[in-house]
């Protein structure tokens, strides 16, 4: 693969790579990032041109002065976008994808979780024709109660996907055809690591251990989880729905068992089940399945009604390009373009 590219007015270039980093309320790590970034492109792949696009994700604890630091370390290749609120990891990462310039495009977390070295391998790999490199987590320094959350969850995942690795991922590279088709999909509720391997493209896999965080808290709350939990159930699996078919089928029989005790035990002049008590347990379990079946429907219906009011996923609030100098604010607030 060449080193060099033709530009948008055919000028001969070098290829570039950007590195989105999406950031929540890590204002003690994001210089260090941006030092490792630097420091694996000068040591591993110095003949390619690098970009490091930072997203401040709303965060309330000065991250964005720390970036605005940053950038004014290192100019040439910093670039920041900043949006208006919090919009959640995967819009943040969207909005990166929209401002990254490279032929290929990495995301990696703030958290100085992800060995930035992997970097290396993944261009690599990338320069011998892989269109999508996912560096999965082999093993995670996480606690008991996170780690047992994310097996139960790419449990689910792997039935509808089995190439989604067990411990899922965030850390990849995406070439710049791959970027874009991904960019062109729709949804606000979607699980994007079903995405990116829906694709189909050229794809490789690199474990890596994912180290315990030492700086600051995760923002990664039991909401947030059970957020992406739902997203990725009901997004990239019919489960809920067959599951539902399987339930009222089950009970459909259980219910037709009975009625056939109660027949034969009627022509023997029995009473199989004496009292309220058979009957309330039948009306509580029947009455809480139909509960739990309408809960999966309405969430469904929230979805759907989600979608047709069309808002954006993400908006821009503040935007500093690389190549920007003075640095200036957009003269109004960029739209996530990637809803129509």
């Amino acid at each position: 693969m060449s080193e060099f590219v033709f530009g948008d007015e055919g000028v001969n270039r070098k290829r570039r790579v950007s590195v989105v980093v999406p950031v929540f309320r890590n204002s003690e790590t994001v210089e260090e990032t941006c030092l490792r970034i630097l420091k694996v492109h000068a040591q591993s792949f110095p003949h390619l041109d690098v970009e490091v696009v930072f997203v401040d994700d709303g965060s309330n604890d000065g991250s964005w002065d720390a970036l605005q630091r940053v950038r004014a370390e290192h100019p040439q290749y910093v670039s920041l976008v900043k949006l208006s609120r919090n919009f959640g990891q995967v819009n943040a990462i969207l909005a990166g994808y929209e401002s990254a310039r490279g032929d290929a495009v990495i995301t990696i977390s703030a958290d100085l979780q992800d060995p930035v070295s992997l970097m290396a391998e993944m261009v690599a790999q990338w320069e011998q024709g892989q269109e999508i490199v996912i560096a999965h987590r082999a093993s995670r320094d996480d606690d008991a109660a996170a780690t047992v959350f994310s097996r139960i969850a790419y449990g689910f995942a792997r039935r509808a996907n089995p190439r989604i690795p067990v411990g899922g991922f965030d850390y990849l590279l995406l070439s710049r055809r791959a970027t874009d088709v991904l960019r062109s999909f729709h949804g606000r509720h979607r699980f994007f690591q079903g995405d990116v391997l829906w694709l189909g493209l050229p794809t490789t896999f690199i474990p890596y251990t994912r180290e315990r965080r030492r700086h600051g808290k995760s923002g990664w709350t039991f909401a947030k989880k059970f957020k992406y939990f739902t997203d990725l159930i009901l997004d990239s699996s019919y489960l809920p729905i067959r599951m539902m078919s399987a339930l009222g089928l089950l009970t459909a029989s259980g219910g037709l068992l009975y009625a056939l005790v109660i027949v034969a035990a009627w022509f023997q002049h029995q009473t199989p089940f004496s009292g309220w008590a058979p009957i309330m347990v039948v009306l509580l379990f029947v009455g809480g399945l139909i509960m739990m079946m309408l809960g999966v429907i309405g969430e469904y219906q929230w979805r759907i009604y989600d979608e047709v009011k069309r808002r954006p996923l993400y908006i821009i609030e503040r935007q500093l390009l690389a190549t920007d100098p003075c640095g200036s604010p957009l003269s109004s607030l960029a739209i996530g373009s990637n809803l129509q």
